[in-house]
């Protein structure tokens, strides 16, 4: 009777231990079974939803997944401001980007071989040549230096004050004198390819107004007149685009140093000449070759010299084509010689007050 009470309380027990161990083997008991070391830590991707925390415990909320980025089509387009109406100040035109021909293969001097295409950006260019009106306002400012009066000179006919009048193309202004007035005024000197740009149009004409031959009744002031004239006189003489007195007049300085090899040079395509090493190495070649009237009449030059173009009032009607070019040093303060400003589509602000030039 003792022993057999004794083994049905053993067998009891037994059977409280076996659930007790079953039961910790399904709860929390299992974490101390399948729980890696420190040294070990837990694969995250073994993990699933996390048990109650213990009390007292501290718990970081995991992580949300990154939402996957939009697709390229779902992107909205960016918004693009409607562009600036182009604003043309009344005193000067446009001159509208392209290519064109360049110089010529079978007239003129040899700096102007050979016919070739040049490509620019559109830009503006005054509509007639500075006046004295105009040139006298940047002298008054004090930043430009007044022009010469002339007086000396054998190429007024002895009628300087006639050059002198407020709405003739100021004359006796050196390239330097030019490049100041125009940059006073937010602008620029035109470079040689813009002005052949200019007067060739998309055309290709010979003659600033078309390829009539130049009649200097209605085109403009050449051909062996006395003196200049008030700029605009001559609308029959207009460019394509409505510039005036391109043709005659005074001849015009432009930006560029002379280089009479620039037509053969590979930057032709964009009108840009050689450097001034470079020229006076040409000049000297052509020197050396005997080739004087490679230039023009004009002598071949010792320095890096400045282009003109246009023709003047005194000019012949025979060199009035639109190839024609003409070099001068920079100083140089002439009668037939002028200019007109050219500015880029963006303005640039007017020049800080200078010291007049010596």
């Amino acid at each position: 009777m003792h022993l057999r009470t004794h083994s049905r309380a053993r067998l009891g027990s037994l059977l409280d231990a076996a659930w007790l161990l079953g039961a910790c083997l399904l709860t929390h008991c299992a974490r101390f079974v399948s729980e890696p070391s420190a040294a070990e830590p837990a694969p995250l991707a073994y993990q699933s939803e996390p048990g109650p925390p213990a009390s007292g415990a501290t718990t970081t909320a995991p992580l949300p997944l990154a939402s996957p980025a939009p697709a390229a089509s779902a992107l909205e387009a960016p918004v693009i401001p409607p562009a600036r109406p182009l604003e043309v100040p009344s005193d000067m035109a446009l001159v509208p980007a392209g290519s064109f021909q360049m110089g010529a293969d079978d007239e003129g001097e040899q700096d102007e071989r050979p016919a070739h295409e040049v490509t620019i950006a559109a830009f503006l260019l005054d509509l007639t040549e500075v006046t004295n009106g105009a040139y006298r306002e940047c002298v008054d400012a004090k930043i430009c230096r007044a022009a010469s009066t002339l007086e000396d000179s054998r190429l007024t006919n002895g009628m300087a004050h006639v050059f002198r009048r407020p709405t003739h193309p100021v004359a006796g202004v050196s390239w330097d004198d030019a490049k100041t007035y125009c940059e006073w005024k937010g602008k620029r000197l035109p470079t040689e390819a813009e002005w052949e740009r200019t007067a060739r149009a998309d055309d290709n004409r010979r003659y600033v107004w078309g390829n009539d031959a130049p009649d200097k009744q209605r085109h403009g002031v050449f051909g062996g007149k006395a003196t200049t004239e008030p700029v605009g006189s001559y609308p029959a003489g207009k460019s394509a685009y409505g510039h005036l007195d391109l043709a005659g007049n005074v001849w015009e300085w432009v930006a560029d140093d002379y280089d009479p090899f620039a037509y053969q040079r590979s930057t032709r395509g964009s009108g840009t000449p050689g450097s001034c090493a470079e020229i006076e190495a040409a000049q000297n070649q052509l020197r050396k070759e005997g080739k004087q009237g490679f230039t023009g009449t004009n002598p071949i030059p010792n320095e890096c010299e400045k282009v003109l173009r246009g023709g003047a009032y005194n000019y012949k009607v025979e060199g009035l084509r639109n190839s024609n070019r003409v070099h001068h040093p920079a100083r140089f303060r002439i009668a037939v010689a002028g200019f007109r400003c050219a500015r880029d589509l963006e303005p640039k602000p007017p020049a800080r007050p200078l010291e007049p030039k010596p």
